[in-house]
């Protein structure tokens, strides 16, 4: 009997599996990608910025002694900020007061005034075609190139000659002249206000002012605003311009007067009042701090305005 015995047939080998690589990760459109490198920046310039705010606000908490004694850094065992603040307003007959109220009669009347021209010149600037309008355009540059020290010594001699030094108006003329509020303004008022808005208004029978007022300065609330916030910022730090027109301390702003505070240990007989100056310098930037968290939302979109071309 003959017996037959099936062959076996080799199995092929198994073929592996090929790994299945992960697709990438789709970026949704319009969201900036992450960088670990900017945030770490960001970081750093936050802690660079905020650091000297925090270190005059702990420092305003300490006495006199205590600055001595105590880490710049950390707050000393005695509380004294409340303390501070009514001596410094009490000190030398209340001139901090007045040195207050003189920074915001600046203030109002010089920043203020430098914002609304700048808003009738940009507008005008914007809306009107005369002749010489590129002429205009390049002295409004380079008045913007040229920094406000190089005019201080022409203005002091300008002004000695109209008997106007040691008087408020020797801070005030000044500060009513803003050249990059009014390339602001105008740039701002160019994108913001439609022709054909005003071109409306004038056939409904409106007069240039009425249409000013009533169809354009709402539209230049945003722009407004901004230049309103730089024109105070630029008045409430000015300490250059009064230290050459101002003799008498109390026409001093708030700038001036804490230099001469800070500067008195120096003198002869002169106390040495360096808690004073630091809380007087704390109470002097928080009107700014507050102007600017109150006015964030117009300023941000004064920022924005016509970055984008549609």
């Amino acid at each position: 009997m003959t017996t037959t015995t099936g062959s076996v047939r080799p199995t092929a080998p198994l073929k592996s599996a090929a790994p299945r690589l992960r697709s990438p990760r789709r970026r949704i459109p319009g969201r900036p990608r992450r960088s670990i490198l900017l945030t770490v920046l960001t970081g750093v310039v936050l802690v660079y910025s905020l650091l000297p705010l925090v270190w005059l606000l702990i420092s305003a908490t300490k006495s006199q002694q205590g600055l001595a004694r105590s880490f710049g850094l950390w707050f000393d065992g005695n509380f004294d900020l409340w303390h501070n603040i009514g001596e410094t307003f009490t000190y030398q007959d209340g001139v901090f007061g007045r040195w207050l109220l003189n920074t915001l009669l600046y203030v109002v009347v010089g920043a203020g005034g430098a914002t609304f021209l700048a808003v009738l010149g940009g507008y005008a600037l914007a809306k009107f075609a005369f002749p010489g309008k590129r002429a205009v355009f390049a002295v409004v540059i380079g008045a913007v190139a040229v920094p406000g020290t190089a005019l201080a010594v022409p203005t002091f001699l300008m002004f000695s000659k109209m008997g106007l030094t040691d008087t408020p108006w020797a801070v005030i003329i000044p500060s009513l002249i803003s050249p990059f509020g009014l390339y602001l303004m105008w740039v701002f008022a160019t994108e913001a206000i439609p022709t054909e808005l005003m071109e409306a208004a004038r056939i409904d029978g409106a007069s240039e002012l009425r249409t000013f007022f009533q169809v354009a300065l709402p539209l230049l609330a945003p722009g407004t605003v901004t230049v309103l916030l730089f024109t105070t910022v630029a008045t409430w730090n000015n300490y250059f311009l009064p230290l050459i027109m101002l003799k008498d301390p109390d026409w001093y702003p708030l700038t001036l007067g804490l230099d001469s505070w800070n500067k008195q240990a120096q003198t002869a007989g002169g106390e040495a009042i360096p808690h004073l100056v630091l809380t007087g310098s704390l109470l002097t930037i928080v009107p700014l701090i507050a102007a600017f968290l109150l006015l964030q939302k117009y300023w941000q979109s004064g920022l924005s305005a016509g970055s984008v071309k549609e």
